[in-house]
C-alpha cells in the first residue's frame, strides 16, 4: 500500500463498492509510519512522497535491529535495502532474513526479486576513477539497479591515464545522467563534464594520501569544477548519487508523460 499504483486501486475499489471504507482504513491505517519496537518507526509514505522507500543505513545499528526492521518492511516494499553491511554483520543477518542477497563491493544487503526489470527510460554511466574507488562506485550502481534503473559500469579510467576515458566516449555520450566518482585530487567529473551533453554527479571519496584530508580535497576540488553542469553529493555518499540520478530520470519521465498527454 506504498506505491501509488496500489493506493489509486484501493480507492478505486472503494468508490466502485467493491471494498468496504472499514476495510481500506485497515489496510491505510500504518501508512504514515509503523513502530518497530522502541527504537525505529518506518517511514512506509516516504515512496508516495518521493518515489524511494526509505532506505536502512546499517552502522550504529545491532543485527538484531536490522533485521526486525527489514521484517517489518518486506511486507509493504517488494524491495528492502540496508546499505553499509559489513560481511560479519551480514553472516549474522543472513540465519535471521530469509531471502537475504548480498552485494559484498557495494556493503549492500537487500530484499529483491532475483532481476529487477529497469521501469524507467534512459541509462545512468557510473564511472570510477581508480580501483580504489570502487566500493563507492558499487554503492551507487547496487543502488540504481535495486530502484529499477538501467545502469553501465565504467571503472578505472582516472585522469593519470586518461586514454582509458577517451577510448570510452561512447559510454559518455549513451548515458542519460553520469555518476563519476573519484578520491585523491578529484580531477575526474571536471574532465567528464567537458565531454558530456548530460547532468554530471560527481562523488568525491576519503581515498587518497594525507594531503587528500579524508575526501575533503577532492570535494572541493569538484565544488570549484570549471565545467558547467557538475552537480556534487557528499564524501563517499554513492547511495544519495544514485537516488538524485534517479529522480533526474523519474523528472524527465514525468515531463515526457505530460508533454504527451497535452
Amino acid at each position: 500500500m506504498t506505491d501509488e499504483k496500489t493506493l489509486r486501486s484501493l480507492l478505486v475499489a472503494v468508490a466502485n463498492g467493491k471494498v468496504t471504507p472499514d476495510t481500506a482504513l485497515d489496510s491505510l491505517k500504518d501508512l504514515t509510519y509503523e513502530s518497530v519496537g522502541e527504537f525505529a518507526k518506518i517511514d512506509h509514505h516516504r515512496q508516495l512522497r518521493t518515489g524511494f522507500p526509505e532506505v536502512i543505513w546499517g552502522p550504529g545499528k545491532t543485527p538484531d535491529q536490522i533485521a526486525q526492521i527489514m521484517e517489518v518492511m518486506r511486507l509493504r516494499n517488494p524491495v528492502v535495502m540496508a546499505t553499509r553491511i559489513e560481511p560479519a554483520v551480514y553472516t549474522t543477518l543472513e540465519s535471521k532474513v530469509s531471502g537475504l542477497r548480498y552485494y559484498q563491493s557495494a556493503r549492500i544487503c537487500a530484499i529483491a526479486p532475483p532481476t529487477i526489470e529497469p521501469q524507467f527510460a534512459g541509462e545512468i554511466g557510473i564511472l570510477s576513477a581508480g580501483t580504489a574507488d570502487l566500493a563507492v562506485a558499487e554503492e551507487a550502481a547496487v543502488t540504481a539497479e535495486l530502484s529499477g534503473f538501467r545502469v553501465q559500469r565504467l571503472w578505472d579510467v582516472g585522469v593519470a591515464g586518461i586514454h582509458r576515458l577517451l577510448s570510452n566516449r561512447h559510454l559518455i555520450e549513451s548515458a542519460s545522467v553520469l555518476i563519476v566518482v573519484a578520491g585523491m585530487e578529484g580531477a575526474l567529473p571536471s574532465v567528464v563534464a567537458g565531454l558530456a551533453s548530460c547532468p554530471v554527479i560527481a562523488v568525491p571519496t576519503s581515498i587518497g594520501y594525507g594531503a587528500s584530508f579524508g575526501g575533503l580535497a577532492p570535494l572541493l576540488t569538484m565544488l570549484n569544477s570549471c565545467a558547467a553542469g557538475v552537480g556534487v553529493v557528499n564524501i563517499d555518499n554513492g547511495f544519495g548519487a544514485a537516488v538524485l540520478a534517479g529522480q533526474i530520470l523519474r523528472t524527465a519521465e514525468k515531463l515526457r508523460l505530460a508533454s504527451a498527454a497535452s
